[in-house]
C-alpha cells in the first residue's frame, strides 16, 4: 500500500512538472511597449533610501516646527491593513494641498531590516509620493506618550499640528474625514 501511494505521488509530481515549451507565450510589440511603459512609471515612484530615525531625531526634525505649515504625521506599517487602506487619503491630501502649506509625513513602524525588502517595494507598488521615514526606536514605551499621552500604541495614528495647535487621532481616516480635520488648522 505504501509503495502504491509513493508511485501515485511520483506520477502526480511528474505530470505537474510538464515542459513549458508546450505552452509558448508570444508577446507582440505593443505588449512589450506597454510593459516597458509600466516599468518606467513604476521607476518614477521608487525610493532609493528611506531615512531611519530615532524618536529624538523624528521629534527634532518634524514635531517642533513653528512655521505656518500644517503638518500631518501618520504612523503606519505595511502589515497594518487599516493603515494601508487609508494611505490613499494621505496621498490625496498631499497632492490637493501641496500649494497650501500642508506637509504629509508617513512614519513607518516596520522593522528596520524590512526597508529594502518590504517598505520600498510597497511604496513603489503603491506609488507613494509623500515623504516616508522609518522610526527605528525600540523604546516604544518611551516615545509613544511623547507623541500623545492618549495614544495606546495602536496604529494607524495621526498627529496634525500647526505652530502650537495640535490634535492626535488614534483612528483610520477617509479622505473627507482627514480633509475636515486639516481644514481646522488652515
Amino acid at each position: 500500500m505504501k509503495l502504491l501511494s509513493l508511485f501515485l505521488f511520483l506520477l502526480v509530481l511528474q505530470s505537474c512538472s510538464g515542459k513549458k515549451s508546450e505552452a509558448k507565450i508570444i508577446e507582440t510589440t505593443s505588449e512589450v511597449a506597454m510593459k516597458e511603459n509600466r516599468q518606467s512609471e513604476s521607476d518614477n515612484f521608487s525610493r532609493e533610501k528611506i531615512a531611519s530615525l530615532s524618536f529624538d531625531e523624528l521629534e527634532q526634525q518634524y514635531f517642533q516646527n513653528k512655521t505656518d505649515t500644517t503638518y500631518v504625521i501618520n504612523f503606519w506599517a505595511t502589515w497594518c491593513k487599516p493603515c494601508v487602506e487609508e494611505l490613499p487619503a494621505f496621498e490625496k491630501i498631499a497632492s490637493d494641498y501641496a500649494g497650501k502649506k500642508v506637509k504629509v509625513l508617513l512614519v513607518s513602524l516596520d522593522f528596520p531590516d524590512k526597508i529594502e525588502g518590504q517598505v520600498i517595494p510597497f511604496m513603489k507598488k503603491n506609488k507613494i509620493l509623500s515623504e516616508v521615514v522609518l522610526l527605528d526606536d525600540a523604546d516604544a514605551n518611551g516615545w509613544i506618550p511623547k507623541v500623545s499621552p492618549e495614544w495606546s500604541g495602536a496604529i494607524p495614528a495621526t498627529v496634525i499640528y500647526k505652530k502650537d495647535k495640535r490634535k492626535f487621532y488614534e483612528q483610520s481616516f477617509t479622505f473627507k474625514e482627514l480633509e475636515t480635520e486639516i481644514k481646522i488648522f488652515l
